[in-house]
Formats: structure tokens, C-alpha cells, sequence
């Protein structure tokens, strides 16, 4: 009688455990982010670069990292600039969008020696 009880927990038990699982997977289904722009031909050319306050730089060595449009979920979409810490030697050469056959294709920004 006692190991048909305890038989019963154990399977009461794996019963909860699998449905607990079974409702929490699907919320950790991982899907590619496929909105954002990953190097390919946009056949969509940018709109024009927005015009943005620049202010102050937090502190002396800090560069602008002006805005670009980026290619998210089938459309453009503004990513605004923003001050980082500067690199000794070089120089920050910003986003931007080149025509590429019927299309346009971005260039990332970087720092550059210089």
C-alpha cells in the first residue's frame, strides 16, 4: 500500500514537472532577429539625416557619434548620436549609406588612424 502511494506522488509529480516544462518552452523559443539591418542590399534609400543637438561633451576627449538610419524590420529607423570616450590616433568616421546596383547598402562606423 505504501509503495503504490509513493508510486503515485512520483507520478503526480513528474505529471506537474512535465506540465510546468511544457507551459514554459514555448516562451523560451529563441527566433533570429530578423529586423535589423545585418549588411545586405536595402532597396529603400535612407531618408535624409535628421538634424540633432549636439551639446556639450561630458568631458574633454569625448566624440560625437552622430545618428544614422538604420534598416528595422523593413524600414528605416533613427538611431540618434551620442558621446563616447574618444580614441588617441584616431578619428570616428560615421554610418552612412552607399548606392550599390538598385540598391543601397550601409557602411558601419568606425574609428579610423588619423
Amino acid at each position: 500500500m505504501v509503495a503504490v502511494m509513493n508510486q503515485r506522488k512520483w507520478v503526480n509529480a513528474a505529471l506537474a514537472f512535465g506540465l510546468l516544462v511544457g507551459m514554459a518552452l514555448p516562451g523560451c523559443v529563441v527566433v533570429p532577429d530578423q529586423g535589423h539591418y545585418a549588411g545586405g542590399v536595402v532597396l529603400v534609400a535612407p531618408p535624409p539625416p535628421r538634424v540633432e543637438v549636439i551639446g556639450v561633451a561630458p568631458s574633454p576627449g569625448f566624440v560625437w557619434v552622430g545618428g544614422y538610419w538604420n534598416w528595422v524590420g523593413g524600414r528605416h529607423e533613427w538611431v540618434g548620436g551620442h558621446w563616447v570616450a574618444g580614441r588617441p590616433g584616431h578619428h570616428w568616421v560615421g554610418h552612412s549609406w552607399v548606392r550599390q546596383g538598385d540598391g543601397w547598402r550601409m557602411r558601419p562606423g568606425h574609428w579610423e588612424r588619423g
